[in-house]
């Protein structure tokens, strides 16, 4: 197989959360490849204009949209505008989420809702959007970011690590009622990643030593070393690969 099976030319991609952090890193990989790619940013308009400055500077198509995935009506015209503008949808990546916790008798209501409705609720209203037209098209890629928490659990962050579990299950189950379709699932579970998401949380250098303490490898992934496996699984070199989480963690999660 020759390097240019691993291309992506003429493919439209859409990354919610796509902005910032792996979901930026995953738009300008896909870029690369050849994919037009459509941002979807929650506020930060000028940071996904940006973006989609240098994903066409790569040679591609880009168009940056603003959709809270959390609300299914802004899922719908955040994939209706990718379907006006690009006639297809072959690529979702549902990376939009939130993170942030509480011991359990301490988390709000709102706190709550909120996790559950932009991580887990939010995969599903683009997902549900999404797929009607990459059935007619009898193929497509979907890859849901979810986490390490969603495997393990994590204290003091069980809103979180609720979503992400469920974004594992909610994997699997579209892969088994899709593949009749031609249509591609598949979870990547990253561990800690140096992201704007983490900034607070790494700026605190004891607790910072001693999650690298728990990484085999000794180093917090960067956002690109996330982005690539996303990327890899959309690619036809995993073209028989769905139903899958695949672990980018460092080892600091060993699990099939």
């Amino acid at each position: 197989m020759g390097s240019d099976t691993f291309q992506l030319r003429g493919q439209v991609a859409v990354i919610t959360g796509g902005s910032r952090g792996i979901g930026r890193a995953a738009a300008l990989r896909l870029a690369e490849l050849g994919s037009n790619v459509v941002v979807n940013y929650i506020q930060d308009r000028e940071a996904g204009d940006r973006l989609t400055e240098s994903i066409t500077a790569l040679g591609v198509n880009a168009l940056s949209f603003q959709a809270d995935v959390s609300q299914l009506s802004q899922a719908e015209k955040l994939i209706a505008a990718t379907i006006e503008r690009f006639k297809r949808i072959d690529i979702l990546i549902c990376n939009a989420g939130t993170w942030e916790g509480a011991p359990v008798e301490e988390i709000p209501e709102e706190l709550w809702d909120r996790t559950i409705d932009t991580n887990l609720k939010g995969t599903w209203t683009v997902c549900r959007a999404a797929v009607p037209f990459m059935k007619r098209q009898r193929g497509g890629r979907i890859v849901i970011v979810s986490s390490t928490a969603g495997q393990r659990g994590e204290a003091n962050v069980s809103n979180y690590a609720a979503s992400k579990g469920g974004q594992i299950s909610f994997t699997k189950s579209l892969s088994a009622e899709l593949g009749p379709f031609g249509i591609n699932v598949n979870c990547v579970a990253p561990g800690w990643v140096d992201t704007e998401l983490n900034r607070e949380v790494f700026a605190d250098k004891s607790r910072l030593d001693s999650i690298v303490r728990t990484i085999p490898l000794g180093r917090i992934a960067t956002a690109d070393e996330i982005a690539c496996p996303i990327v890899f699984l959309c690619t036809s070199w995993a073209s028989h690969i769905t139903g899958e989480v695949l672990n980018v963690n460092g080892g600091s999660v060993l699990c099939g």
